[in-house]
């Protein structure tokens, strides 16, 4: 379990592209020293018909392989049962559940279904709406089907009119379910918080003075030429040039960086 001194990081690309995209970001990623996890979108919920919704099975021995050459464990996005079923087919070692999938009770239940017997990992994001009991009835529904290891993560929620973020962070809704599931990982998605690399950093740096465990953070080898979320997600190099400048909260309530 990570510490203030210890933060969890998971990092890696929005969508897994073409093989040299997977393998170049996660080799970049791990040079840095700062990931924990690498991560990748195989299936992408696009809001509208026609955008890049991933490339599905053809990218999972990508993953395979980075993970085989970086020595990292993998993370990927499920949405359905059979989601599950690859993922647990092609050995990957975390799994998270989406905002747009976590909204719908019945979609949760079909995956907490399909985990039944199986022990990995996996990370909720909250539901797409501010609705604080809709995510705790995630987590319920994921741990009655006797997942040991469940996270949380906290990527902000669709408001409507124009805000200075993509997904509004709504802090105290975050706060709060903390409060109420006190042993439970939270991390941070600053990247879809923001939406934008400008504020990323500062978006970051907010969730860690609220005592958030951790970071998801989206990188690209090419990120202006990403097929999906290209504005927040920043190169290798950048990834770490932010860790580098964050501070994080030790135990004595001293700020130091990571």
């Amino acid at each position: 379990m990570p510490t203030n001194h210890s933060p969890l990081i998971i990092a890696g690309p929005c969508s897994a592209e073409t093989e040299e995209q997977v393998l170049q970001t996660c080799i970049g990623l791990a040079k840095t020293k700062k990931v924990n996890i690498l991560r990748a979108g195989i299936w992408k919920p696009r809001t509208k018909p026609g955008g890049f919704e991933g490339l599905g099975l053809k990218a999972l021995p990508w993953l395979q392989a980075a993970k085989k050459i970086t020595k990292l464990p993998i993370a990927i996005e499920v949405a359905t049962a059979k989601h599950v079923e690859e993922a647990m087919r092609h050995n990957i070692d975390v799994l998270w559940i989406g905002a747009r999938t976590t909204v719908n009770p019945f979609s949760v239940q079909a995956i907490a279904d399909a985990l039944r017997g199986v022990a990995i990992p996996v990370f909720i994001k909250n539901p797409t709406n501010p609705d604080i009991e809709l995510w705790i009835g995630a987590v319920e529904r994921i741990a009655q089907a006797g997942i040991p290891q469940i996270g949380l993560i906290h990527r902000g929620f669709s408001v409507y009119g124009n805000t200075a973020y993509r997904n509004a962070p709504v802090w105290p809704l975050a706060i709060e379910m903390k409060r109420r599931l006190p042993s439970m990982l939270m991390l941070c998605d600053p990247s879809h918080i923001a939406g934008r690399r400008n504020i990323l950093q500062a978006v970051a740096q907010q969730a860690i003075d609220l005592n958030m465990d951790g970071l998801m953070i989206e990188a690209h080898i090419n990120p202006d030429s990403a097929l999906s979320d290209a504005q927040q997600q920043i190169t290798p190099e950048t990834f770490l040039q932010m860790l580098n400048q964050l501070q994080w909260l030790t135990t004595l309530g001293k700020k130091e960086n990571f």
